[in-house]
C-alpha cells in the first residue's frame, strides 16, 4: 500500500496530476486546492497518498497535509459523499476551517461544493456534528513544501490560532467543544475587525452567544 510519493511534476489534469517517481508517472487525483497550490510543471513535489482499490481499479488520491487527509476519510465516512464529493469539499473549505464549518452547522457553505445539494449538505451536517467537535483544530500537521518537495510542519495562521484559542478558553470553562465551535464562529459572524483580531472580545462574544 502506498502511503506517500515524492517526485516531479509531470503534468495537470482537471482533477488530478502525473507524478514522476523515477520515471515512473503516477496519476494522483486532489482537491483543487492542493492543484493550485502544489506548483507547476517539472517542480518537486510530495504527497500523503490515500491508495483505494477495487475490482476495476486502483486510484490513488493525494494531500499536502496530514490534516487534508484525515478530513477526507472522515467526509467519505458519511453515506453518499464519495472521494469525488470529499475532494469537492476540500477544494472549497481548507482542512483548518472545516471543522468550524461542520460545528457552525453551516450548510450554505457546505452546497457550493460541486455535488452537494441542500439534501447531501444536511446529512454531513447531521452526521459529523458531533466527530468535528473530536478533531483536534490545532495539531502540528505536515504542509507540502513547494522549495524541495518534502513535507514540513506549517507556520500557524495568527487568525486561526485565535479561533483555537477562543474554543480552548471555551472548552476550559466547561463549554463541549461543538458548542465552543458554534460560538466562535457565530460571534465572528457578528464582530467587527478589531473583536475578530482580539481574542478576549472574541471569547465575550462567544460566551454572549452560548448564554443566549
Amino acid at each position: 500500500m502506498i502511503g506517500k510519493l515524492s517526485g516531479v511534476i509531470d503534468s495537470f489534469g482537471k482533477d488530478h496530476l502525473v507524478l514522476d517517481v523515477n520515471g515512473v508517472g503516477y496519476l494522483v487525483h486532489a482537491s483543487g486546492r492542493t492543484l493550485s497550490r502544489i506548483g507547476q510543471r517539472g517542480d518537486p513535489a510530495a504527497f500523503l497518498i490515500i491508495t483505494q482499490v477495487r475490482e476495476d481499479a486502483i486510484t490513488l488520491f493525494g494531500f499536502a497535509e496530514a490534516a487534508e487527509r484525515e478530513w477526507f476519510k472522515i467526509l467519505t465516512s458519511v453515506q453518499g459523499v464519495g472521494a469525488k464529493v470529499a475532494l469537492a469539499i476540500l477544494s472549497i473549505c481548507p482542512p483548518d476551517r472545516l471543522g468550524f464549518m461542520i460545528a457552525a452547522q453551516d450548510k450554505v457553505a457546505l452546497t457550493q461544493a460541486d455535488g452537494v445539494g441542500p439534501k447531501l449538505a444536511a446529512r454531513i451536517l447531521t452526521e459529523l456534528k458531533d466527530k468535528a467537535g473530536k478533531v483536534e483544530l490545532s495539531p502540528e500537521t505536515m504542509s507540502l513544501s513547494k522549495a524541495n518537495g518534502v513535507l514540513s510542519t506549517g507556520d500557524k495562521d495568527a487568525d486561526l490560532q485565535i479561533d483555537q484559542d477562543a474554543v480552548s478558553a471555551l472548552t476550559h470553562l466547561g463549554y463541549a467543544r461543538t458548542e465552543a465551535f458554534a460560538a466562535v464562529m457565530t460571534a465572528k459572524s457578528k464582530a467587527n475587525d478589531n473583536e475578530k483580531g482580539s481574542l478576549q472580545s472574541l471569547i465575550r462574544l462567544a460566551l454572549k452567544e452560548l448564554s443566549a
